[in-house]
């Protein structure tokens, strides 16, 4: 008798174990696809910022086609990446790299620099970076607290039995991080 309720004890505390470690999983992905959603819409607002801001910049300095045309099909490519965090990096990388160009071409002039809507546009392009920044360091430690369980013992034995996997971090390509960290060279 003493060990069928050992044994009925033993059950029940796996079984326990087993629910509640399938719960904090499902609670994880849900804060990662949450996290994932915030970084999209704080994207979009840029991408639908970027426009105002390169009309204003071609008023003044007509010449610079190719500066706009970069920023604009880095802003495409962007929007339009559908994969995971590693593509949509990658993205962002060049999309990055493409609008430092573009505010290099700014300091080139004094008077756009002075115009009211160029500094709010730019204004309203630092807070949304700033967004940005906050939502992925948010998403990357989510997805820190996901991978770690799923690669831990014994939670990863629940993992595996219920499909659960790591997720990729949201980080700049190597490359990309590398040319973002350089100014853009601008030539006249």
């Amino acid at each position: 008798m003493t060990v069928l309720w050992i044994f009925l004890t033993l059950v029940i505390l796996i079984g326990l174990y087993v629910v509640l470690t399938y719960n904090k999983f499902v609670k994880l992905k849900v804060n990662v696809e949450e996290a994932w959603s915030d970084i999209e819409v704080q994207m979009k607002r840029r991408y639908n910022l970027i426009p105002n801001l390169i009309s204003t910049v071609k008023g003044y300095a007509k010449h610079e086609r190719g500066t706009f045309e970069a920023v604009t099909k880095a802003r495409t490519a962007a929007m339009k990446s559908t994969g995971g965090a590693e593509s949509q990096g990658k993205a962002e990388g060049m999309f990055t790299s493409a609008l430092k160009t573009l505010f290099a071409v700014a300091e080139a002039y004094p008077e756009l620099k002075a115009d009211k809507s160029f500094q709010k546009l730019q204004a309203e392009l630092s807070a949304l970076e700033d967004y940005i920044q906050k939502a992925r360091r948010f998403y990357n430690g989510n997805v820190r607290l996901i991978n770690t369980l799923v690669n831990q013992f014994p939670s990863n034995l629940v993992a595996r039995a219920f499909a659960f996997i790591t997720a990729e971090f949201f980080e700049l390509a190597e490359a990309e991080a590398a040319a973002a960290k350089q100014p853009p060279k601008v030539e006249f």
